[in-house]
């Protein structure tokens, strides 16, 4: 089987846990300090708070600006759930904005309009989808005019850029995930970058109990949570992050590999604003009219064939629970309707072979004809 993913894990990330694990420090040491300070690099932000995953992290960054009970948050129509579900866990309602199909993010246009609309949007929350940054520089500038902040899903995105400046640096906050999944993972875990000190310092509260980060004795300012990262999971973070380049190259390598070997069907395969600003965590292509019709089908050939493979991700505001508080019905989004029902995740992960992807290829015509016949 060609797996979906794979965790790029090997003999130094395994050293680096086992030396924090023999040391017997395993909260609130170097190590985590050492992994924020490489992410704030990364993103190109003054501060990085790492904490326990990606839901952490952008449910604590909507307390942080205060967003809460009778708010309304701006956020993409498609991406996991997590990233409406932290807005009603503050007690905010989710204001979904349709996607543009090149990037899969939210739609400028979409939510120029929606802003104009409803005073009532507090904080604008685009999603970067797969690791591909999403249109930044309008969507920033639509908020900025009305004075809105901006909270970067930037889950799958680490190491992108645009216009030369990183993904996560372009709001008041950004949120990174470490999950399995992403191109450097900690297991399970997750980062806020901010280069807003206030911000910074409230965030440092929430993840640890509201206790003020700069007191000398210990004094809780505020109501937190317990969302903490191990000593563990930095260390094994900082031996990703020390080739994450390479990482990320071997991403990109292989989605030239993809382009290459799927040109020949009719598919629309994942762009980029620009070459720098994709890092593949995800390889997603949208399927022709006919064979999205039946994509649980194709799904199964696929599996039936050696390839594991998935949908892209969710199409949020038909899923159960937000379909039934907010009435929401197919043709309110008719992008994202298209774009969830077509799309496709395919194999992606730093261990693919050019042989791998053209089995996948070949799997993949041979679903599309058995489909056709």
């Amino acid at each position: 089987m060609i797996r979906l993913a794979q965790p790029a894990i090997g003999d130094a990330e395994i050293s680096a846990v086992a030396a924090v694990l023999r040391s017997g420090w395993l909260v609130q040491g170097s190590a985590v300090k050492a992994f924020e300070s490489e992410v704030a690099r990364l993103a190109g932000t003054e501060h990085a708070i790492a904490v326990t995953n990606g839901t952490a992290a952008l449910h604590l960054s909507l307390v942080a600006l205060g967003i809460g009970n009778g708010d309304r948050v701006a956020v993409a129509t498609y991406s996991w759930p997590a990233t409406a579900n932290v807005i009603a866990l503050t007690g905010a309602t989710p204001v979904f904005i349709d996607i543009e199909p090149r990037t899969m993010g939210m739609d400028p246009d979409r939510l120029a309009e929606a802003l104009r609309r409803d005073q009532g949007i507090r904080a604008v929350l685009p999603v970067h989808a797969f690791g591909g940054v999403c249109n930044l520089p309008a969507i920033v500038e639509h908020a900025d005019r009305h004075n809105v902040p901006v909270i970067e899903d930037a889950a799958c995105a680490l190491g992108a850029r645009l216009l030369s400046r990183p993904a996560g640096c372009w709001g008041q906050v950004g949120c990174f995930s470490f999950h399995p999944r992403k191109i450097v993972t900690t297991g399970e875990g997750g980062a806020i970058v901010t280069s807003d000190s206030a911000v910074a310092d409230a965030l440092r509260a929430l993840r640890n109990h509201g206790l003020d980060p700069r007191a000398t004795e210990p004094d809780f300012i505020r109501p937190g949570l317990n969302c903490r990262m191990t000593e563990f999971q930095a260390a094994l973070g900082s031996s990703q992050l020390g080739r994450h380049v390479d990482l990320v190259s071997a991403h990109r390598r292989v989605a030239e590999w993809y382009a290459e070997a799927l040109r020949e069907f009719s598919l629309t395969l994942p762009e980029a604003l620009e070459p720098d600003s994709h890092v593949y965590q995800a390889y997603v292509i949208r399927l022709a009219p006919a064979v999205a019709l039946r994509r649980r089908e194709f799904l199964q050939q696929l599996r039936a064939a050696g390839v594991e493979a998935t949908i892209g991700t969710h199409h949020l505001p038909l899923t159960r629970y937000f379909r039934s508080v907010g009435g929401y019905r197919a043709g309110d989004f008719p992008v994202t309707d298209v774009v969830a029902a077509s799309a496709v995740a395919l194999p992606m992960h730093h261990a693919l072979s050019r042989a791998d992807v053209g089995m996948v290829a070949r799997a993949l015509g041979e679903a599309i004809e058995g489909l056709a016949a």
